[in-house]
This record gives C-alpha cells, structure tokens and sequence, in this order.
C-alpha cells in the first residue's frame, strides 16, 4: 500500500469517501477507514493488491486481506473518476477473484457503504449474496456486507 502507483487510488477514496459520508460518519472518517489495516495485512500469501495501469497513470485497482482461513475480504476496489464506465471495476474484481482462489480461499467478503449504489449494483450483478435485506433503507444499515463463493482453483 506503500507503492507510489497506490497513491492516486487512496488519495480519490480520501475525497471520495469524505464527500459522500462526511455528514454521515463524519469528516476525517475517510482517513481512518483508508488507514485501519496495515499494508503488511494486503502482502502474499494471504494478501493481494491489483492496480491496473494506463500510459503509464493508474486508472483501477483494488485489494484482500485474509478474512478467515477460507475467505478474502476484498477492499479498496476503485476506478479513477476519469476513466469509469469502461468496465474496470468488473475486471479488477474478477481478477482479484481469480487470484483468491489461487491462493486457496473459497469465499470472498466485502462491505460498501450506503451511499455507494454503483459498487451495490456492480456486486449484485456480479453474482454477490447481500448480507442484509435489500429493501431496508441503506442509510440504517450503513455498512452493506455481500459474500461470494468462489470457484475451486484449477490444479497446476
């Protein structure tokens, strides 16, 4: 997480996470949540971080931790304001997907936030089970957990 290629993905979640949930968990919140894990929890073998890169920028990426023995909790996925709808979230979170079941895990976890409808509907569509009901108000829940079986990796 140290990585200078991971700069821009913290610091457009920073800005992002602060105008969308400032009045709700409020200012600095952002920081805080960007900084609860240490970037030793995000390394191999029980770890990964993805960025994706364009001319050189990066444009996506995303990361997981070990969860439990069999589950990765996936974080930070993002996708640079300048280059959504292309599809990008999709790819990193199949990537990262491929790559937890590389390393063994059988499931994945993950939470959004309320006011994140985009990452709400690209979880659901991508086969993700929600962990709360889906037609109580987000803003009471706050915190949308979703988890996703994982297909047995392929022997080598």
């Amino acid at each position: 997480m140290h990585d200078p290629r991971v700069r821009p993905l913290l610091d457009e979640l920073a800005v992002e996470y602060d105008s969308r949930y400032g009045d709700l968990f409020g200012r600095g919140a952002a920081a805080d949540e960007l900084n609860r894990y240490p970037a030793s929890e995000f390394k191999g073998p029980g770890g990964a971080l993805l960025v994706v890169q364009e001319n050189g920028g990066s444009i996506a990426g995303g990361a997981f931790r070990r969860y439990d023995n069999e589950t990765a909790e996936f974080k930070r996925i993002w996708t640079h304001s300048a280059h959504r709808r292309r599809g990008l979230a999709r790819f990193v979170l199949a990537e990262l997907e491929a790559l937890a079941a590389g390393r063994g895990y059988r499931r994945v976890f993950l939470t959004t936030g309320p006011r994140q409808p985009e990452a709400k509907h690209l979880y659901l569509t991508s086969g993700y089970e929600p962990q709360f009901d889906l037609d109580q108000d987000p803003e009471i829940i706050r915190s949308l957990a979703f988890t996703k079986n994982l297909p047995a990796a392929p022997l080598s």
